[in-house]
């Protein structure tokens, strides 16, 4: 299979891991991917929030490309940008005015045929379970893990279309059949805060010390997640949250796709697993995984 791949601004800079990861595990799953030529910003909550109609056209403008690629699947790891396609296509595809200014701006006319996938539902729903339960070499039995999807990758389901918005489980599937203990929490899809990183830093906090706190209540090895701006928040503000705690949290944050590539044998280092604030190398290897 080939797919269009849209790493988008994040997965460039700040999140190499989960693109690297990415891109290794849909090479070991033989799938081809074929980045977008030339892609641009996607339009995402700066501009959605100054210029509406800028936004949705900086999005046409990349689906267009994508369209140009001629292939069927679109895959973006990153849940804003997803969303932002997503929602700029179905935006323009049913409203005709729209659809009239978005054309007039990047000068052409979208098809909207091309299906846009996040990667978390397109390996769970297109790939399969089956495909992937075949690829896995090094079962990862004994880690115990809650997943965290964000509040941004399944909601609204009307926009997402796939996965129960509340009580998502396509990730949690990805994971179990890799040998993980995924275990059962309240924080599936609360948020982290990391929009508010610079505006309402306190806030930010709050919210992102819960999630902390839960998942050491659990005793849960790691923290799972398929956002990088739910990475980032989470790793980095774990030192924080402990002072004001009187406690000291040392939860790694791993990116879905460098469990599976652990899982499907890959080497750590190819999977930038030690690219992390708070190095989950010491757990994974006393686990016997490195």
């Amino acid at each position: 299979m080939k797919v269009s791949y849209y790493p988008g601004c994040s997965l460039e800079g700040t999140a190499k891991p989960f693109d690297k990861s990415t891109r290794k595990i849909l090479g070991a799953l033989d799938v081809a991917i074929e980045e977008i030529p030339d892609w641009s910003c996607c339009g995402s909550s700066p501009a959605l929030k100054m210029d509406r109609m800028l936004s949705t056209s900086l999005a046409a403008h990349n689906l267009a490309l994508a369209e140009d690629q001629h292939l069927e699947n679109l895959v973006i790891p990153c849940p804003f940008c997803f969303r932002r396609l997503l929602s700029a296509q179905e935006e323009i595809d049913t409203d005709q005015n729209v659809k009239q200014r978005v054309t007039k701006v990047i000068e052409r006319e979208l098809s909207g045929d091309i299906h846009v996938h996040n990667l978390v539902g397109f390996l769970r729903y297109t790939i399969g379970l089956d495909t992937i339960a075949a690829k896995v070499k090094k079962p990862l039995k004994g880690l115990r893990i809650v997943p965290y999807y964000g509040c941004y990758l399944v909601k609204p389901s009307g926009i997402t279309h796939f996965d129960n918005p509340e009580q998502p489980v396509s990730m949690d599937e990805l994971l179990e059949v890799l040998g993980v203990e995924v275990m059962d929490w309240d924080f599936k899809t609360e948020c982290c805060g990391a929009g508010l990183s610079v505006s309402k830093t306190e806030t930010v906090c709050e919210l992102s010390s819960r999630v902390i706190r839960e998942a050491g209540w659990k005793q849960a090895d790691a923290i799972v997640v398929a956002c990088q701006l739910c990475q980032a928040n989470l790793d980095m503000r774990q030192d924080e949250i402990g002072k004001k705690d009187g406690k000291k949290y040392k939860i790694p944050v791993i990116y879905f796709t460098q469990l599976l590539g652990l899982a499907f044998g890959m080497p750590a280092k190819e999977l930038k697993l030690s690219h992390h604030l708070v190095n989950p190398m010491p757990m994974l290897t006393k686990k016997g995984f490195v």
